[in-house]
């Protein structure tokens, strides 16, 4: 959370005695607020501006001990501590509701600026998780026209609050064209799909110039196979070379010996690969 302090956006001290009124009891949850009054988006550098101006307009037009709400969210994601977890709010409607609710307020208008940015819908979640884990307060969750005669939070945000108020996040996961597929659908997405060129001596290279990752491990298959016969053909002719040379036997006689164990560990060994057992 991007929690801005009391001191860090220059707060006025809060009256006495009320402005220290401490909640008697947890919460039931949290309130969200709008402004109520046009209001215009403004670099963040002058939020912590507006955030005084509205102390001000509590303290010395209302008459109130300090800012109303507990934390005020602005545009840009960073939340302002007001009265913060342990004070009374004042922005509820009356001292029951008050006591009964954090309030959070988000610095969007009745007109103007009236649809809450991802950044600050980010931040009002993120002041709503930090009151119930820290003030404490549980889960409930409504806007100020729950239980009170007013138009706020404002219809944009009511909406957002009705269903939960998810992080934006959550929301473009929603939306996600990917999101409905199956590992079965992204399996044949990848594995069937024609991507690689395939080699320039295949035989269909014509017919098939691009080949499915099944065509490129047969293929792979076919000349290991190939080379395996070769190695295996050649070992063999070693080996009966080995056997005669030096035994006396004629040059013709060991070329005949070298080709017969050519022909015959070529016809084994496509046997072994090839036959029912090589499975």
């Amino acid at each position: 959370m991007k929690l801005v302090t009391r001191a860090q956006w220059g707060a006025r001290a809060y009256r006495t005695p009320n402005g220290a009124t401490p909640y008697s009891q947890a919460r039931r949850g949290v309130k969200l607020h709008y402004l109520g009054t046009p209001y215009t988006d403004r670099p963040h550098d002058q939020c912590d501006d507006y955030v005084r101006q509205l102390q001000a307009q509590h303290m010395d037009g209302n008459g109130w001990s300090d800012v109303g709400y507990s934390f005020l969210v602005c545009t840009h994601g960073y939340v302002y501590e007001g009265r913060g977890l342990k004070r009374r709010n004042s922005a509820n409607g009356n001292t029951a509701l008050n006591e009964q609710d954090y309030a959070v307020l988000l610095l969007v208008g009745s007109s103007g600026l009236t649809e809450p940015t991802d950044a600050q819908l980010d931040g009002a979640r993120d002041a709503i998780e930090h009151c119930r884990t820290e003030g404490p307060a549980g889960t409930w969750l409504g806007g100020h026209r729950d239980g009170y005669a007013t138009a706020c939070p404002g219809d944009a945000v009511y909406a957002w609050v009705k269903t939960g108020a998810p992080r934006p996040a959550a929301q473009q996961q929603e939306e996600d064209p990917m999101a409905g597929l199956t590992k079965r659908d992204i399996f044949d997405a990848v594995w069937k799909t024609d991507a690689l060129a395939a080699p320039k001596d295949a035989a269909d290279i014509k017919t098939n110039p691009n080949w499915q990752p099944q065509s490129i491990l047969r293929d792979v298959q076919a000349r290991v196979r190939s080379l395996t016969v070769t190695v295996a053909a050649q070992s063999a002719a070693i080996n009966t070379l080995a056997a005669k040379v030096g035994s006396g036997v004629d040059t013709k006689t060991v070329v005949q010996a070298v080709e017969k164990a050519i022909a015959d560990a070529v016809i084994k060994v496509d046997i072994d690969i090839t036959g029912p057992d090589s499975a």
